[in-house]
């Protein structure tokens, strides 16, 4: 059996899927299986994943269209690893991702989620000038509530043990049990990673690098904010009764850390309106954000006030602003 799994969720993904799959045979650590799941593709995503089956590293799950979380999931039923890593089929990593994650597992029995910063790319593949650099240590449940440390889904390298402790099967479900939530088309990480942080003792570990290409599609951040506050929304709701005690403490400067989230968001799709109608939200709802991270806060701010004022000519300066 391989020591690791790494799950590709794979939907209409023809243009970006092989340097995918590159990436991921490169790696330093061979000990391995990649699992690509299309999740209904209509376009050559088949016939792409057919011929990168030859490796015997390679496995191929079909099925029809479940959805990223659905995708996820049944990746994790078919991995054999004890660690599992998922990476999207439009990013990448370098070649010494999974080696790295796989040593941190083994040296720290207590973590069950090891992740890494993440480098943003365009659509082009092109590195943006922003990256994220998540906290390592010393993540809490709060942490992981307001600010998200692993940031993307295709950062993070799991012990399988400790997805298997968030599993379950909806009364409906017949052919293998959730880890993410499949009623979820967005939010389904930051869902994942609280039900993880509220009921188990796994810890949430990091190391350091830009060991992940995360790939961010510019055009379509603005349509999509409005959806993703509204998931984030129902994210909080479902889990609120899990603990209310914790969500009576940290809910409003969650929710403040999301405005600003999405306030950033906003900038670099250009949407100065939205930018600073979220930027402002973000102060009125709770000045956590303003004292715990002064200058992310103001510069995001200032970003989404510039370009408020300005139109989008300046948003070379924005930018430099949101990369600080």
């Amino acid at each position: 059996m391989p020591t690791a799994s790494v799950v590709v969720p794979a939907f209409n993904v023809a243009k970006t899927l092989p340097a995918t799959l590159e990436a991921l045979l490169a790696q330093s650590f061979e000990d391995m299986e990649i699992i690509i799941v299309d999740d209904g593709s209509t376009d050559d995503t088949a016939q792409i994943a057919a011929q990168f089956a030859s490796s015997p590293r390679i496995r191929v799950v079909t099925q029809a269209n479940r959805g990223l979380a659905g995708a996820r999931n049944t990746g994790i039923a078919a991995a054999r690893g004890i660690y599992v890593g998922f990476c999207d089929a439009d990013d990448l990593w370098v070649p010494h991702k999974l080696a790295t994650h796989v040593a941190h597992l083994e040296c720290a029995p207590d973590v069950g989620i090891s992740y890494s910063g993440s480098e943003l790319v365009d659509d082009d593949g092109q590195p943006t000038g922003v990256s994220q650099r998540p906290a390592l240590q010393g993540i809490t449940a709060a942490r992981v509530f307001k600010r998200n440390p692993i940031g993307n889904g295709s950062a993070a390298v799991f012990r399988k043990a400790a997805l298997d402790a968030i599993a379950y099967r909806p009364g409906f479900e017949t052919q293998r049990n959730w880890v993410f939530d499949e009623t979820f088309r967005q939010s389904e990480d930051i869902e994942c990673w609280m039900r993880l942080a509220l009921t188990t003792d796994w810890l949430f570990e990091g190391v350091p690098g830009l060991l992940t290409q995360y790939r961010v599609n510019a055009g379509g951040l603005s349509a999509a904010l409005d959806r993703q506050l509204a998931s984030w929304e129902r994210m909080v709701t479902k889990l609120r009764p899990l603990h209310p005690t914790f969500f009576d403490q940290h809910e409003d400067a969650a929710r403040a850390y999301q405005y600003r989230y999405l306030a950033r968001r906003a900038v670099s799709s250009r949407d100065g309106k939205n930018a600073w109608a979220l930027a402002t939200r973000a102060c009125v709802t709770s000045r956590r954000p303003l004292i715990e991270e002064p200058l992310k806060t103001i510069v995001t701010l200032a970003a989404s006030a510039v370009l408020k004022a300005l139109g989008p000519a300046p948003i070379s300066y924005a930018s430099r602003l949101l990369a600080r």
